[in-house]
């Protein structure tokens, strides 16, 4: 459902519907598959380029909690089998990361921190308060995610995947790391970076 509302300058705006019930009831009961990837698609376009559009402040909270909301594992099922090279692929990856650093944020935390000195670059870029402590890791990823509704959503997706980089350069420093959690987590990184440089060449859809 969307409805229109005054912008701030006057203008009406129409307010991007959220990825709810409506969204997933199209991909229930075995349907095919090009439906899921449609619905996908559909509330991942509506989520980052609607936000933008509509001006809305309250949007950004949204959609920072739309996991919490819906339940990560509904998100999951539309948009986990979409192309990193998406929207919807690059909303799944963002959504990811947010969850396991809410869940198991001292962990993320000393990864992060592990991964500091051997990834300076891309810590700069991912923009932790220091010390890197688990709320801080928390506000950071939050940040991001607001960013879809806020900001340029290239630089979301750079923030994304610094983060990322920095995790997995602290998970290749711990000797009890699996050697696939590290690929992962790079995976991740390279997957949001490449992402950042279609969105920057208008590319990204």
């Amino acid at each position: 459902m969307s409805s229109s509302t005054p912008s701030p300058r006057g203008r009406p705006h129409h307010r991007p519907v959220p990825a709810t019930a409506k969204f997933f009831d199209e991909v229930e009961g075995g349907v095919d598959p090009a439906l899921v990837t449609e619905a996908a698609d559909r509330a991942a376009q509506l989520l980052v380029r609607g936000a933008r559009e509509s001006g809305d402040e309250a949007v950004a909270e949204r959609l920072l909690h739309l996991a919490d909301t819906e339940g990560i594992e509904a998100v999951a099922e539309v948009w986990a089998g979409s192309p990193a090279d998406s929207l919807a692929g690059c909303l799944w990856r963002l959504y990811l990361l947010r969850s396991w650093v809410h869940a198991e944020p001292v962990r993320a935390a000393g990864e992060f921190e592990d991964g500091r000195t051997r990834a300076p670059v891309a810590r700069v870029l991912a923009g932790v308060a220091e010390p890197p402590g688990p709320d801080e890791l928390k506000a950071m990823v939050d940040e991001v995610l607001r960013g879809i509704a806020e900001g340029d959503f290239a630089d979301v997706l750079f923030r994304g995947a610094a983060f990322a980089r920095v995790v997995s350069a602290g998970r290749a420093a711990r000797a009890e790391t699996a050697h696939d959690d590290v690929r992962r987590m790079l995976a991740v990184a390279e997957q949001l970076e490449a992402a950042g440089h279609a969105e920057l060449a208008g590319r990204l859809a």
